[in-house]
């Protein structure tokens, strides 16, 4: 089947390319993005609201009791009231306290913080210890599940504290994460689970119809699924009974118009057959023969697929008998078939086809080869000639009804200018496509894809 890449001009927008083509992943994506924006929202307003206040107010406490402890130390010098002070400072405070003689701060004052966490509560608690303490200090934060490291410096050495990450950060920040990504994932997972049940009736739609369109029987499908499925479900049915009732009434009506034209028919060939002395009789019987095609193949074109099933069939076992017996006719055929590829099929009807093709480029051309193979999910034939081909602006001509390049009526020359017709028709009816091209050979190439 011919492939056409899409102009520049009609080529989609980076948006559409990006989008999913699926109808779950665009239903999906119609329920996870105002998640997700939801969640980027909840996480904003708990950043600047909650965790920044809640963070402001826990620094300023430990700061307060650092700030507490340092005035203490000032106004009540000497090792023994340093010690009580640190004794009921780790008590009440749950904060270590410890004091190095003549210590100083270290020049190197900068870490790295690891996350966002971490830096929101050095701000504020940096805030807070300038306006608490109001002397040099040093913050050292690690991991959220370590201490935070306080150096403070005074006149005769340096303050050391360790503050519990309990007292700096509240636990609420990780039910919060917690609570979001764990809601997050439930709700995405029913909506999966939703969704694909919503898809999964215009799925079994879309087979359906499929199917249907390849000429194979749909028999176990039925309507189910959201109300507007189900009323797409009911019309493709209500169709497929319209389709099935116009095919049994053009079948039984050709029956008899077939019945009907032979009759006469037979009647006048039992005539001439009396009137052998008569030196016309020879002309009449000939078109009397000419008049029998005629109307076979006025009937073929009308017949189509008939009432026939698909059944499973080898293509190329199918192949090879249509050329053993196009080759009984003194046509030059050669046959190569990639493997053996099984496709339920009309089986006289796509007999129909190839022979139609092959006689076709058998009486054009001196010789005939024909390849077949499998291409992804398509089966490939390919039929060439040798003979003079179609000019490219009339490839599409030759496939209407009772067309022909050869303007003359001599069936001889050309038939009745049916055959690609037929044979296009044949293979439209198993969801297929029949097209003409250039052959290697600079003949006429007749390609016909066939879905898998």
């Amino acid at each position: 089947m011919a492939s056409y890449g899409a102009s520049p001009a009609h080529r989609p927008s980076l948006l559409k390319r990006l989008l999913p083509r699926t109808l779950l992943g665009r239903s999906l994506l119609i329920i996870v993005s105002p998640l997700v924006l939801l969640q980027v929202i909840s996480t904003w307003v708990f950043f600047d609201r909650h965790y920044d206040t809640t963070t402001k107010r826990l620094a300023q406490g430990v700061a307060g009791d650092i700030g507490m402890v340092v005035q203490l130390l000032v106004r009540e010098p000497g090792t023994v009231n340093q010690l009580q002070i640190f004794r009921l400072a780790n008590s009440a405070m749950r904060v270590d306290f410890s004091f190095t003689e003549g210590g100083r701060l270290p020049e190197n004052t900068t870490r790295a913080s690891l996350n966002i966490f971490t830096n929101t509560l050095k701000r504020k608690l940096t805030n807070a210890m300038g306006q608490y303490v109001g002397r040099p200090f040093l913050i050292r934060t690690g991991a959220l599940d370590d201490d935070v490291e306080i150096l403070v410096q005074l006149a005769g050495g340096v303050l050391r504290v360790l503050v519990p990450h309990e007292r700096l950060f509240s636990p609420t920040t990780y039910i919060f994460i917690m609570w979001m990504v764990g809601s997050s994932i439930v709700l995405f997972g029913v909506a999966v689970i939703f969704m694909r049940n919503q898809v999964k009736p215009i799925r079994r739609l879309a087979h359906a119809a499929d199917s249907f369109g390849k000429g194979r029987d749909v028999t176990d499908f039925k309507p189910e699924g959201a109300t507007e499925v189900r009323q797409a479900a009911t019309a493709f049915l209500h169709m497929r009974d319209r389709i099935r009732r116009q095919i049994d009434q053009r079948t039984e009506f050709l029956a008899g118009v077939s019945h009907d034209l032979r009759t006469p028919l037979t009647r006048m060939k039992l005539q001439i057959a009396l009137l052998r002395d008569v030196s016309e009789a020879q002309n009449l019987e000939s078109d009397v023969a000419e008049m029998e095609r005629m109307v076979e193949g006025y009937l073929a074109f009308a017949r189509g697929e008939g009432a026939e099933q698909p059944q499973e069939t080898d293509i190329a076992a199918l192949l090879r008998e249509v050329v053993a017996q196009m080759r009984r006719d003194n046509v030059v055929i050669d046959l190569h078939v990639e493997e053996s590829i099984a496709l339920p099929l009309r089986r006289e009807a796509m007999r129909r086809c190839l022979t139609n093709l092959i006689d076709n480029a058998g009486r054009h051309g001196a010789h005939v080869s024909i390849r077949a193979g499998q291409r992804r999910r398509a089966v490939e034939i390919t039929i060439d000639d040798d003979g003079p081909g179609i000019p490219e602006d009339r490839r599409e001509d030759v496939f209407r009804p009772f067309f022909r390049l050869e303007q003359s009526r001599n069936p001889a020359t050309g038939g009745v200018g049916l055959g690609l017709s037929i044979a296009r028709d044949m293979v439209r009816n198993h969801g297929g496509e029949l097209t003409l091209g250039e052959a290697p050979d600079g003949g006429l190439r007749a390609r016909i894809w066939l879905p898998i």
